[in-house]
């Protein structure tokens, strides 16, 4: 007899059940708190209507109350395979709304998925959140239907993500997502949450992409480059870092350091080089 979604046991008890821990290799840092999941899946906009990706599902706490939610269909992306056993559970009560696909979400092909538009949510793993962002960023600029992103970082990345110039935070990660989105820490969520505790305070981030924003920059991948450039020696003046360029042109003296440049200075930056 197929269970219904709200009649399976609790994620901690499927993984006791199932013989499973999280896994330091995978960065795996799990919520058993229903609130909190809840209470993300909630703040994923127009879920009622929007597919939804989640990268690394896990024991499926936050999988789960994507589905309760309303999410037409949620496409959930998980490296580790040993979660199988609570997985298949989880899509055998879904009523076909779930599918899971096995894999790095790194080399997943998010064209692929046969859904038209979507929206991506996730606890990301600590150790591959930045590099997933930036994947997804470059997607976004390049026209991918991601209708909003809902993603939980650790707290530290996510101010990065909506730092201003002459912010301490203020990085690549603040230029690309501000050229492209709107961005907004939604809420903060304590270590206590996870299971294992980790060292670090996490918050939820919303990313949405603005359209006007995106026809606006060209490509992404050259301010990208910029970026990593001028950041990867935040503490050098930019005439230092890029001797060729006529900064004079720009309106600059060349003695400015990246974290005073504005996001659109990096879009002219990005132009001459």
């Amino acid at each position: 007899m197929t269970l219904k979604l709200e009649s399976l046991p609790p994620v901690s008890e499927m993984m006791r059940d199932c013989g499973l821990e999280p896994k330091k290799q995978f960065g795996q840092n799990f919520l058993f708190d229903l609130n909190l999941t809840g209470r993300i899946a909630r703040s994923v906009p127009n879920i009622k209507k929007t597919p939804v990706v989640e990268v690394g599902p896990g024991p499926a706490g936050l999988t789960r109350a994507l589905l309760s939610a309303g999410a037409p269909r949620v496409i959930a992306i998980e490296k580790d395979k040993t979660t199988a056993p609570i997985l298949s559970q989880v899509v055998d009560a879904s009523s076909g709304r779930l599918e899971i696909i096995y894999g790095d979400a790194l080399r997943v092909d998010f064209n692929s998925l046969g859904v038209r538009e979507y929206a991506i949510c996730a606890n990301l793993p600590y150790n591959v959140g930045t590099e997933l962002l930036i994947g997804w960023l470059q997607q976004m600029a390049s026209g991918a239907p991601i209708k909003s992103m809902t993603l939980m970082f650790q707290r530290e990345v996510a101010q990065r993500i909506v730092a201003t110039p002459g912010d301490k935070q203020y990085g690549r990660l603040s230029v690309l997502t501000s050229l492209i989105a709107d961005a907004k820490i939604l809420f903060g969520v304590p270590s206590t949450a996870f299971v294992p505790r980790p060292k670090v305070e996490s918050a939820v981030v919303q990313i949405v992409p603005n359209v006007k924003k995106i026809k606006s920059i060209g490509d992404l991948s050259k301010i990208e480059s910029a970026t990593a450039k001028l950041f990867g020696q935040r503490r050098k003046m930019i005439r230092g870092i890029l001797p060729n360029v006529d900064w004079a042109k720009l309106g600059l003296t060349g003695t400015e350091r990246a974290e005073e440049l504005s996001p659109e200075t990096f879009v002219k930056i990005a132009k001459i080089l």
